[in-house]
């Protein structure tokens, strides 16, 4: 069993490496070919509902790929391959009709999703959307099969199948470098259908890998006939429906960020660029620090020790203030650095670079709450207390509605702003934040309905004194960062923010120390 578990997790974080460092390259060539232009900007919104789907229907981890584990697992591989067959034929016969409604409107989509759009950012979105389609009714299968493969314990190509994608784009992307420097009557790193043609293709590429792996492990039963609905299909649908609609509350706001984003030229790619450098870190931190909790949490609900819970709980929130604390100011500190290493080459110029940072430093803000909050509702789902949190959600996505727009001054047709406060997108992120904010003390206070009571005023003490550390480091890091700001060469701004990061990281560790904020045993009087 230790054996199993040990290739398993090898397995599945070899190959999830992989995909992050393929999608990390992917976005530095994205960045260098298209900046923050008009045909990148486009295909952000292009790609909002074809990547919705991608990511609740087919992606690792959504409502399909956990169903069907759930349902398969225990199924011999004949009787699985049938399942997985009939579901196959009716999920993608629904999705094919959505992939047609699509297609035949997608310049109205278009138009509710972006209104503020120029009319060439619009015909352009509108051109890809119409290309991306076929990835509506791919994705369901995509989905299907990661289950499918998890349940007969084939994790790496799990883990390694989002790769595909963007590597097929960086090959696409060099197809086109290589042709331009042979016609230099063209460019076709501006065509507007480029993307959209190399993430069809890559999606296409990843389905025709998935089904030749599927039929290799003798789950492909193509004899298989249509017919009405048996138990093992009903239990598939009946996880996804639920599961489909509390994941896609959190996308929602996505929606309606980009909405307000279409008001700004370039705010969709720089949301984009941003968005990854914060991601990828986040991410980390969210699995490292809070996974490991839950299965402590259930255990500990399980046998009614709500003492253990409480003190479980704060010791949590300590580790992920102290962390993300650290990562905000580690963000606003080097967000020059960051962008200019990762980004600034080819189309990606330096004024591009002024708008990214500025969204990365706005985005850092949120840390703490994007990961407070990610902590208290996998919480509540641990404990089986769902209805508060999606309450929340829903109440989170009519607050963001609000401070969307407040933040980029108020604006209604024929009165222009009724706010003198027009913070552009960095407002949008901003307004993100507040209502993370807020949600988080919603839920936080909740948690005496569940007989969780959390030592408020010492945990807010021991924030304010992380949060003194970080500004404390951030402001002798800027300090240092002017006497060196004459560095030119990507190889002496390199060296420079691994120094600094050493540096800052070293500071930051002494005064938490200090400080006596960075020590995770509860004491009695906070329980």
């Amino acid at each position: 069993m230790h054996s199993f578990l040990k290739n398993n997790v090898f397995s599945i974080s070899f190959g999830t490496s992989l995909s992050k460092l393929a999608g990390c390259i992917r976005q530095i060539f994205i960045a260098a070919a298209f900046g923050v232009g008009i045909t990148y900007d486009a295909f952000n919104y292009a790609y909002i509902i074809p990547g919705f789907l991608l990511i609740i229907i087919g992606g690792i981890n959504g409502p399909l790929h956990n169903a069907v584990v759930a349902v398969l697992t225990p199924l011999n591989k004949k009787n699985g391959g049938i399942v997985l067959t009939q579901v196959s034929i009716k999920l993608s016969i629904l999705l094919l009709i959505l992939a047609v409604l699509i297609y035949s409107n997608s310049s109205l989509l278009i138009d509710l999703l972006a209104p503020n759009l120029s009319y060439e950012a619009k015909s352009i979105a509108t051109y890809q959307l119409k290309i991306l389609t076929p990835c509506i009714p791919l994705s369901g299968f995509i989905g299907l099969s990661f289950g499918a493969l998890n349940s007969q314990r084939k994790f790496f190509l799990s883990s390694i199948s989002p790769a595909i994608t963007s590597v097929t784009i960086i090959f696409f992307i060099l197809l086109s470098w290589i042709f331009n420097q042979e016609n230099t009557s063209s460019n076709l790193f501006t065509y507007k259908g480029l993307l959209a043609f190399a993430t069809l293709t890559g999606t296409l590429i990843q389905f025709v890998v998935q089904i030749w792996e599927i039929n290799k492990i003798g789950l492909l039963r193509l004899e298989s006939k249509f017919n009405l609905f048996n138990d093992e299909e009903r239990r598939i649908f009946k996880l996804i429906i639920p599961a489909s609609i509390s994941s896609g509350l959190s996308q929602i706001n996505v929606f309606i960020d980009m909405f307000f984003a279409s008001s700004f030229q370039g705010a969709a790619s720089g949301l984009a660029y941003g968005n990854f450098l914060i991601q990828a870190p986040l991410g980390i931190l969210s699995n490292s620090l809070i996974l490991p909790l839950l299965p402590k949490f259930s255990k500990l609900r399980s046998e009614k020790d709500e003492r253990g819970l409480q003190k479980q709980l704060i010791s949590g929130i300590e580790y992920c203030f102290l962390t993300a604390i650290f990562l905000t100011g580690f963000f606003i500190t080097f967000n020059n650095q960051i962008v200019q290493l990762v980004f600034q080459r080819g189309s990606f110029d330096y004024s591009a670079t002024l708008k990214v940072k500025n969204i990365l430093i706005a985005y850092a803000v949120g840390i703490p709450f994007y990961l407070y909050r990610d902590l208290l509702v996998r919480t509540y789902y641990s404990i089986e207390k769902t209805n508060f949190p999606f309450k929340s959600s829903l109440a989170g996505i009519l607050l963001n509605i609000f401070f969307d727009w407040f933040l980029i001054g108020a604006p209604i047709n024929n009165f222009g702003n009724l706010s003198p406060y027009n913070f552009g997108v960095v407002g949008i992120i901003l307004s993100s934040v507040i209502v993370n904010f807020i949600v988080c003390i919603f839920l936080s206070f909740n948690l005496r309905n569940e007989n969780i009571i959390l030592t408020n005023l010492e945990l807010l003490r021991k924030i304010s004194l992380m949060s003194l550390a970080a500004f404390i480091d951030c402001t002798l890091c800027f300090t240092i960062l002017k006497t060196t700001n004459n560095f030119n060469s990507n190889l002496a701004e390199f060296l420079l923010l691994i120094f600094g990061t050493l540096t800052f990281f070293v500071i930051y560790y002494l005064l938490t120390k200090c400080l006596k904020v960075n020590k995770f045993k509860v004491s009695k009087k906070e329980v």
